[in-house]
Protein backbone atom coordinates (compact mmCIF):
# COMPACT_ATOMS: atom_id res chain seq x y z
CA UNK A 1 0.00 0.00 0.00
CA UNK A 2 1.01 2.98 -0.63
CA UNK A 3 2.85 5.52 1.85
CA UNK A 4 0.65 8.29 1.77
CA UNK A 5 -3.08 6.39 1.42
CA UNK A 6 -1.87 4.57 4.71
CA UNK A 7 -0.90 8.32 6.52
CA UNK A 8 -4.32 9.43 4.97
CA UNK A 9 -6.64 7.06 6.61
CA UNK A 10 -4.44 7.88 9.86
CA UNK A 11 -4.57 11.65 9.78
CA UNK A 12 -8.25 11.43 9.17
CA UNK A 13 -8.89 8.14 12.05
CA UNK A 14 -10.08 5.97 9.10
CA UNK A 15 -10.20 2.35 8.92
CA UNK A 16 -8.27 0.83 6.35
CA UNK A 17 -10.63 -0.97 3.88
CA UNK A 18 -9.53 -2.10 0.55
CA UNK A 19 -12.42 0.12 -1.08
CA UNK A 20 -11.41 3.21 0.69
CA UNK A 21 -7.53 2.42 0.09
CA UNK A 22 -8.43 1.63 -3.84
CA UNK A 23 -10.40 5.34 -4.17
CA UNK A 24 -7.44 6.91 -2.81
CA UNK A 25 -5.17 5.08 -4.87
CA UNK A 26 -7.24 6.31 -8.02
CA UNK A 27 -6.98 9.75 -7.00
CA UNK A 28 -3.81 9.79 -5.83
CA UNK A 29 -2.80 8.50 -9.70
CA UNK A 30 -4.74 10.98 -11.19
CA UNK A 31 -4.39 13.99 -9.62
CA UNK A 32 -7.52 15.74 -11.12
CA UNK A 33 -11.20 15.92 -10.04
CA UNK A 34 -13.20 12.68 -10.95
CA UNK A 35 -17.02 11.63 -11.37
CA UNK A 36 -18.42 9.10 -9.19
CA UNK A 37 -18.36 7.44 -12.98
CA UNK A 38 -14.50 7.61 -13.27
CA UNK A 39 -13.95 6.49 -9.77
CA UNK A 40 -16.03 3.38 -10.49
CA UNK A 41 -14.75 2.58 -13.78
CA UNK A 42 -11.65 2.13 -12.31
CA UNK A 43 -12.77 -0.20 -9.21
CA UNK A 44 -15.68 -1.97 -10.60
CA UNK A 45 -14.19 -4.92 -10.78
CA UNK A 46 -13.45 -5.24 -6.87
CA UNK A 47 -16.50 -2.64 -5.05
CA UNK A 48 -20.13 -1.95 -5.98
CA UNK A 49 -21.82 1.33 -6.79
CA UNK A 50 -23.04 1.69 -3.41
CA UNK A 51 -19.66 0.78 -1.92
CA UNK A 52 -17.68 3.88 -3.55
CA UNK A 53 -20.90 5.96 -3.49
CA UNK A 54 -20.11 5.71 1.01
CA UNK A 55 -16.52 5.77 0.63
CA UNK A 56 -16.86 9.25 -1.47
CA UNK A 57 -19.57 10.56 1.06
CA UNK A 58 -17.17 9.38 4.10
CA UNK A 59 -14.24 10.91 2.28
CA UNK A 60 -15.97 14.10 1.75
CA UNK A 61 -17.64 14.48 5.30
CA UNK A 62 -14.24 13.93 6.53
CA UNK A 63 -12.08 16.03 4.64
CA UNK A 64 -10.25 14.28 2.44
CA UNK A 65 -12.23 15.39 -0.80
CA UNK A 66 -14.14 18.30 -1.71
CA UNK A 67 -16.78 18.46 -4.06
CA UNK A 68 -16.94 20.34 -7.77
CA UNK A 69 -19.39 21.35 -9.72
CA UNK A 70 -18.83 20.84 -13.37
CA UNK A 71 -19.35 22.84 -16.17
CA UNK A 72 -22.48 20.35 -17.32
CA UNK A 73 -24.69 20.32 -13.81
CA UNK A 74 -22.52 17.08 -12.65
CA UNK A 75 -20.41 16.88 -9.93
CA UNK A 76 -16.75 15.30 -9.51
CA UNK A 77 -14.58 15.21 -6.67
CA UNK A 78 -11.31 16.71 -6.05
CA UNK A 79 -8.30 15.45 -3.02
CA UNK A 80 -8.08 17.66 -0.68
CA UNK A 81 -4.23 19.39 -0.34
CA UNK A 82 -2.78 20.16 2.59
CA UNK A 83 -3.96 23.70 2.42
CA UNK A 84 -7.09 23.24 3.31
CA UNK A 85 -7.17 19.22 4.63
CA UNK A 86 -8.35 19.91 8.51
CA UNK A 87 -9.94 23.15 7.96
CA UNK A 88 -12.27 21.97 4.87
CA UNK A 89 -12.34 25.31 3.05
CA UNK A 90 -12.23 25.05 -1.01
CA UNK A 91 -12.71 28.74 -1.69
CA UNK A 92 -10.48 28.40 -4.75
CA UNK A 93 -10.47 28.13 -8.28
CA UNK A 94 -11.37 24.93 -10.25
CA UNK A 95 -10.30 24.74 -13.70
CA UNK A 96 -11.44 22.39 -16.62
CA UNK A 97 -9.73 22.06 -20.15
CA UNK A 98 -11.94 22.08 -23.27
CA UNK A 99 -9.29 20.11 -24.48
CA UNK A 100 -8.25 17.50 -22.01
CA UNK A 101 -12.09 17.73 -20.09
CA UNK A 102 -10.15 17.14 -16.97
CA UNK A 103 -10.71 19.82 -14.06
CA UNK A 104 -8.07 20.54 -12.09
CA UNK A 105 -8.00 22.70 -8.07
CA UNK A 106 -6.01 25.86 -8.61
CA UNK A 107 -4.93 25.89 -5.01
CA UNK A 108 -3.31 29.38 -5.37
CA UNK A 109 -6.04 31.19 -7.17
CA UNK A 110 -8.74 32.10 -4.78
CA UNK A 111 -12.02 32.93 -5.07
CA UNK A 112 -12.85 37.04 -4.65
CA UNK A 113 -15.06 37.99 -1.90
CA UNK A 114 -18.87 38.63 -2.71
CA UNK A 115 -20.68 40.50 -0.65
CA UNK A 116 -24.66 39.26 -0.24
CA UNK A 117 -27.67 41.03 0.39
CA UNK A 118 -28.80 41.29 3.85
CA UNK A 119 -30.51 38.40 4.73
CA UNK A 120 -28.31 35.70 2.98
CA UNK A 121 -25.56 33.28 4.75
CA UNK A 122 -23.13 32.07 2.08
CA UNK A 123 -22.27 28.24 3.04
CA UNK A 124 -20.00 27.73 -0.14
CA UNK A 125 -18.82 29.29 -3.27
CA UNK A 126 -18.24 27.79 -6.44
CA UNK A 127 -15.98 29.26 -9.66
CA UNK A 128 -14.99 27.10 -12.25
CA UNK A 129 -13.11 28.49 -15.12
CA UNK A 130 -13.04 26.79 -18.47
CA UNK A 131 -10.25 27.33 -21.08
CA UNK A 132 -6.87 25.18 -22.18
CA UNK A 133 -5.00 23.91 -19.45
CA UNK A 134 -0.97 24.63 -19.66
CA UNK A 135 -0.28 20.67 -20.57
CA UNK A 136 -2.55 21.19 -23.78
CA UNK A 137 -1.55 24.57 -24.70
CA UNK A 138 2.03 23.33 -24.58
CA UNK A 139 0.82 20.37 -26.81
CA UNK A 140 -0.36 23.02 -29.17
CA UNK A 141 2.55 25.21 -29.54
CA UNK A 142 4.54 22.13 -30.75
Amino acid sequence: MNAAIKQTLDDFHLRHTSCREGVLDTFFTANYALAHHDIEESLKADFDRVTIYRTLKTFVDKGILHKVLDDEGGLKYALCREACAHDHHHDHVHFKCEECGQTTCLENTLIPAVSLPSGYSRKETNLLIQGVCSLCNKNTAL
